[in-house]
């Protein structure tokens, strides 16, 4: 999700920016290719005819203005289009600029926070009121389905209370019965949570010295979320260069990484997410998994029919793949293993599964 007055710059295109408040109507949505230096690599080794990262989508909206519940603003009418997402990202603006108005009329990271963190509650709790009232309404079923509901309205009231206390439904302690039973309301305080302290360019090398975004970093472990540091301005810019150029352009600003590349780890890390790869002659793929995934599982992201009739998965780690230089070598090496339905994929396996159809 992303504050006005900023943009999302990827591969694919830009969503549109203004210098007013809810130039985006309509959402925007943009696949982003996951970096992953590890994928050239075995690209190189395989000899592969191409390399597929990974990507992820995200998904643009105009933000919110105090009052949206009741509707100010353009209300909260673009939160319907976020209620599936996995993660919700929130540009905060972290920079002085005259000429760049703010929709509050002051830079606030604190106010900004706390306004969207209020809209995504009131969202929560008429969600939560609406559901309870057709729960009362329901008629006389079996015991299991009453059950069910039941585990569903206790969990409810818990989310409730912590909501009328202005907490987020994620720091409620649920058990996974619990998470499964209010798990279809999709609720958006639910979700993980990343700040993103959007900076001017010149703060971009050492943004702890950025007031705004200490701020922002003070707040974080409060709200259980994570941060990340971007200037919207570089990244706007970076996609206007040649890929080979983009590397010295962010070294002269004392760089290492984009603000994309820092972003997209921190969605992978707060998910939970691993990357696993399959590589050879025809093309090397980065393939996104959650942790603790068995190799069936794994297999069945590429298609439903590799999990289906599963086998057993040849499996090496990425440094012994590189160290040995092919898939042959790994095996003659002994680091090629052969692995059962019970394995669980590591990050930055190199796999290749082995399934009947």
């Amino acid at each position: 999700m992303y504050w006005p007055n900023c943009r999302m710059a990827v591969e694919n295109g830009k969503a549109q920016a203004a210098n007013f408040p809810f130039c985006t109507i309509e959402p925007n949505v943009g696949i982003v290719a996951v970096p992953d230096p590890r994928l050239s690599v075995l690209s190189d080794l395989s000899k592969s005819q191409r390399a597929v990262p990974a990507s992820i989508e995200l998904v643009d909206i105009a933000g919110l203005v105090k009052g949206a519940s009741q509707g100010e603003g353009l209300g909260n009418k673009f939160l319907s289009n976020i209620r599936e997402v996995d993660s919700i990202l929130q540009v905060v603006r972290c920079f002085e600029d005259n000429d760049v108005v703010h929709v509050s009329g002051k830079v606030d990271p604190k106010a900004d926070i706390d306004v969207i963190n209020l809209e995504l509650i009131f969202s929560d709790l008429d969600q939560i009121e609406k559901r309870m009232e057709k729960l009362k309404k329901g008629k006389a079923k079996d015991s299991q389905t009453k059950a069910k509901e039941e585990t569903e309205r206790s969990t409810l009231d818990k989310i409730q209370n912590a909501l009328m206390d202005g907490k987020p439904a994620r720091s409620v302690a649920l058990t996974d019965l619990e998470k499964d039973a209010v798990k279809h309301l999709c609720l958006l305080t639910m979700k993980p949570i990343i700040y993103v302290a959007n900076v001017a360019e010149s703060d971009l090398a050492e943004p702890e010295l950025n007031p705004h975004v200490k701020e922002v970093m003070n707040l974080a472990p409060e709200l259980q979320s994570g941060v990340v540091t971007i200037s919207a301005q570089v990244e706007s810019e970076l996609t206007e260069l040649p890929y080979e150029e983009r590397t010295e352009f962010l070294e002269s600003l004392g760089v290492g990484e984009s603000g994309l590349g820092n972003l997209i780890r921190a969605t992978y890390s707060v998910l939970g997410l691993r990357t696993y790869f399959t590589s050879g002659e025809k093309e090397t793929k980065a393939w996104t998994i959650l942790a603790g995934m068995t190799a069936p599982q794994a297999a069945g992201v590429i298609h439903s029919d590799f999990e289906k009739g599963f086998i057993r998965a040849e499996t090496v780690a990425y440094d012994d793949f590189v160290a040995a230089g092919s898939l042959a070598a790994a095996r003659e090496r002994g680091v090629l293993r052969s692995e059962g339905k019970d394995y669980i994929v590591q990050e930055g396996d190199v796999m290749l599964f082995r399934f009947n159809v």
